[in-house]
C-alpha cells in the first residue's frame, strides 16, 4: 500500500533484505494503509553481537530516508538464531501492532 508518505511496506521489505542481507522481514502499516505508521520484525546476521539499540540504529540509519517520511517506525529487531529459537519454542514474535485487537483505547476519540 502507497499513501501520502510515498514510503510502502513491500519499499521497506525490499531495502532490508539488499542492505541488511534480513533473511526474514515482517512490514505491517499501522497506518490504515496510509503509509504513515509501520512497525516490522527483521531478522539479519548483521545483528549478532550487537545490543537492541544498535540493531534499530542500524536499521534507522539505513531507512533515514523513509523513516523521515513517515509519523511512526517501530521495528524489533533479531538475529538467524534467536529468531529459529523462538520459532522452535513456538514464541514466534509477530510485528508490532499485528496482534492487537483494533479495539479503541478508553480516552481516547478514535
Amino acid at each position: 500500500m502507497s499513501g501520502d508518505s510515498g514510503v510502502t511496506d513491500a519499499g521497506l521489505k525490499s531495502k532490508l533484505i539488499e542492505k541488511l542481507q534480513a533473511v526474514h522481514v515482517e512490514i505491517e502499516d499501522m497506518s490504515g494503509g496510509c503509509g504513515q505508521a509501520f512497525s516490522a520484525v527483521i531478522v539479519s546476521p548483521l545483528f549478532e553481537k550487537k545490543t537492541t539499540l544498535a540493531r534499530h540504529r542500524l536499521v534507522n540509519t539505513e531507512l533515514k530516508s523513509e523513516i523521515a517520511a513517515i509519523h511512526a517506525w517501530t521495528p524489533k529487531c533479531y538475529t538467524p538464531e534467536q529468531w529459529e529459537k523462538q520459532k522452535a519454542e513456538g514464541n514466534q514474535a509477530v510485528a508490532p501492532g499485528k496482534d492487537t485487537t483494533g479495539e479503541v483505547v478508553n480516552g481516547t476519540t478514535a
